[in-house]
C-alpha cells in the first residue's frame, strides 16, 4: 500500500506526523501544497468522502485573515474555491492510507491506524 501525506512542509504538525510514520521505518509519498498544488478531482473528492467542514481548516490564519464577508455562509462550493485558491486552508495533514483518509495528527489514531498496514 502507497502512503500519501499531503500537507504543507514547515507546518509543525506536518512535522510532527512525518516524524512520527519516519520512527516506524515506514514509507509514504510528501505531497506539498504549495510546491505542488492540489487538483480540484481531488480535493472534491475528499469533500465527498469527509465533508468540506472536515477540511476546511478556520482556525489557521490564512483564513482568519480574510474579511467577514468572505468567511459569512460558506458552503461546499465557496470552500473549495478557497482551499483551491490558498492550500493553507487545508486542514494538515491529510494522510491517504491507500483510500482510507485521515485527517489532522493525533498519534493514537496514527498508531492504529498504522499498525494494520
Amino acid at each position: 500500500m502507497t502512503i500519501t501525506m499531503y500537507g504543507i512542509r514547515n507546518c509543525d504538525t506536518i512535522k510532527k506526523a512525518r516524524l512520527f510514520i519516519e520512527a516506524r521505518g515506514l514509507d509514504y509519498r510528501f505531497h506539498d501544497y504549495k510546491a505542488e498544488g492540489i487538483a480540484p478531482a481531488q480535493l472534491n473528492a475528499w469533500c465527498d468522502a469527509l465533508g468540506f467542514e472536515t477540511l476546511l481548516n478556520r482556525a489557521g490564519t490564512t483564513f482568519r485573515k480574510l474579511p467577514e464577508a468572505e468567511r459569512a455562509g460558506i458552503d461546499r462550493a465557496k470552500a473549495v474555491a478557497l482551499m483551491l485558491a490558498q492550500p493553507s486552508m487545508i486542514k494538515r495533514p491529510v494522510l491517504d492510507l491507500g483510500g482510507r483518509l485521515l485527517v489532522g495528527f493525533k498519534p493514537e489514531i496514527y498508531a492504529g491506524a498504522l499498525e494494520k498496514i
